[in-house]
């Protein structure tokens, strides 16, 4: 089971994934559950997310009722769930994994996180606020939890709240573009135009060639005209800037 505790860590959200995709042919050297969780890598290196969700799930079937190896399996699944778009599968196989034991400190807290993320898809915004906090536990250390706290709070209209979470990713994080670029977002939405510029050109000097600078001058140049900030959650950083 080496092999596949090695797969499981390189699906694991904030991981170090492989450059490439193995050959599907290197996958059918092994069987079982090893074999499941080297095609949902696979899949996932190749932006095939449903279908890595899919074999993670396959691969979670294949263990005994009780083996911790079926949370995580299970844990991984929801998170491509989530990337493939489809948050309500990622709510049913994130709440099974959390229900197990097999989840341990920041593997929980990263599934919450994912829990979270699948609530707020889904517009269910008490559930994925109750996440994150249960995800500040554990993960408190990770500014990925506070910017999308920070993007849930102007969701729920909740300017305190979403200016003091993007101050905790800012701390962890001083110079991420994506973080700077939400920090603009969260003091535009708080009515303070000076401190969102300030960050937004920030963002863009950062990033000058990155999305997330793309969108810092797209939000100065709108500066200039009435800007209204809907409640649209600023999404998660793409796949190759945080997680996918």
């Amino acid at each position: 089971m080496i092999l596949l505790a090695v797969l499981l860590a390189a699906a694991a959200p904030g991981d170090f994934l492989p450059p490439a995709a193995m050959p599907d042919t290197t996958c059918e050297r092994h069987g079982g559950a090893e074999k499941a969780a080297c095609l949902a890598v696979n899949r996932q290196l190749t932006g095939r997310f449903a279908e890595a969700a899919q074999q993670f799930e396959a691969g979670a079937g294949l263990f005994k009722p009780g083996d911790p190896v079926i949370d995580r399996m299970l844990a991984a699944a929801g998170n491509m769930w989530i990337a493939a778009g489809q948050p309500g599968k990622a709510a049913l196989a994130l709440d099974k994994a959390l229900a197990g034991t097999g989840l341990l400190a920041e593997q929980r807290g990263e599934a919450l996180l994912d829990r979270a993320r699948a609530a707020e898809a889904q517009g269910d915004l008490k559930t994925a606020r109750a996440k994150v906090t249960a995800a500040a536990q554990t993960i408190s250390g990770d500014a990925f939890l506070w910017y999308f706290s920070a993007a849930l709070a102007i969701r729920e209209n909740d300017p305190a709240m979403a200016k003091s979470a993007i101050a905790r990713a800012l701390a962890l994080e001083p110079n991420d573009p994506t973080v700077l670029f939400e920090a603009g977002h969260v003091f535009h939405f708080a009515g303070d135009e000076v401190k969102a510029r300030d960050y937004w050109t920030r963002a863009a000097a950062a990033d000058p060639k990155g999305k997330s600078g793309d969108a810092a001058r797209r939000a100065l140049a709108m500066m200039e005209v009435p800007l209204t900030v809907t409640d649209q959650v600023a999404r998660e950083p793409a796949a190759e800037e945080r997680r996918p």
